[in-house]
């Protein structure tokens, strides 16, 4: 059955693939590029969203996957250019497939980690502590001289993808609008599954899904892994979009951006995160063109939402969210 959200879901994809799409017809690489950022904020959002929107976890801290996943890209890159081996001889790679999966593996530990601590808290407690150990990371980054520390690493080229010129910028945008599309189709599963209704239950009430057996803890844990595992992922794809990491991407002010993006695309929507991610990443480019302090406005529309339109920018066009 096409209902409204699914209808309003399917032109936002379908806007995403074509404008990049003409704009490469008519040779403005620029605006690939916009749509390239969208796609990979997204995908963070995406990853985000899975933890928030659907676990009521609200983490301060998933900028720390965001930059593991960027820096895995680079360091991997700068071993396999330079050939010099990585811990235990291993070489590294410019080979996408390979960075992505190393990217996951890497944040989706980092983030079972956080989440075995982080999880006995809640509330504003669990905020804090999240925040806590993506500032622990972010200075390790910038303590780290051998990878740039506060410089940061370049990637002199894009990694590769087989079969594909990812130096061409349609080409890469594909590739993320793919990977960001494979990403929702996670998420639908995860939503429609028993481990996803188990952790929405969880957000609900934790104590009744507790008496029927069903470890709360562990469904939120396992959630928070695979969340950080998609931010990861997606930070690998931020490092070759730009082909440079920075400790920026493990700031806080990133994991408030990526809360932000939920909050204005609709929290918990399938869509939303990609809804926001657009919203975002066109006020950044008009508002920026007008006034350094193009935030204030940001801050404005944020509050508007927050107060008048909960639901998000989809909650304004597909109205309230209906789950099957």
């Amino acid at each position: 059955m096409l209902t409204r959200e699914i209808f309003v879901n399917l032109i936002l994809a379908a806007l995403l693939l074509a404008v990049p799409l003409m704009a490469n017809v008519f040779g403005q690489p620029f605006y690939v590029t916009l749509a390239t950022r969208v796609a990979i904020l997204a995908l963070a959002a995406t990853g985000l969203n899975l933890a928030l929107g659907l676990g009521g976890l609200v983490s301060f801290g998933h900028a720390a996957f965001f930059g593991i996943g960027g820096y895995a890209a680079g360091i991997l890159a700068t071993h396999a250019f330079s050939g010099d081996p990585l811990l235990l001889g291993l070489s590294g790679t410019n080979q996408m497939p390979a960075i992505w999966l190393v990217a996951m593996l890497v944040a989706g530990l980092v983030g079972l980690l956080i989440g075995l601590i982080s999880l006995r808290t809640s509330g504003v407690y669990f905020i804090m502590i999240t925040l806590a150990f993506a500032q622990m990371v972010y200075y390790f980054a910038i303590s780290w001289p051998a990878y740039g520390g506060e410089d940061g690493l370049s990637i002199l080229v894009r990694n590769q993808f087989p079969g594909v010129n990812t130096m061409k910028p349609v080409s890469f945008f594909l590739i993320c609008y793919v990977v960001l599309i494979v990403a929702l189709g996670l998420f639908v599963l995860i939503r429609g599954s028993r481990f996803g209704s188990a952790l929405q239950a969880a957000r609900q009430n934790e104590v009744r899904v507790a008496t029927v057996g069903i470890a709360p803890y562990r469904i939120r844990l396992t959630a928070f892994a695979i969340s950080a595992a998609l931010t990861g992922l997606a930070g690998a794809l931020f490092a070759d979009l730009n082909r440079f990491v920075s400790p920026s991407m493990l700031s806080w002010h990133m994991s408030g951006e990526l809360i932000v993006l939920i909050i204005l695309g609709g929290t918990g929507r399938l869509f939303g995160p990609l809804a926001g991610a657009a919203l975002f990443v066109i006020f950044e480019y008009v508002l920026g063109g007008l006034t350094e302090r193009w935030q204030f406005f940001l801050g404005l529309i944020l509050l508007g939402t927050v107060l008048f339109a909960r639901g998000g920018l989809l909650g304004l066009l597909a109205g309230k969210a209906r789950h099957g």
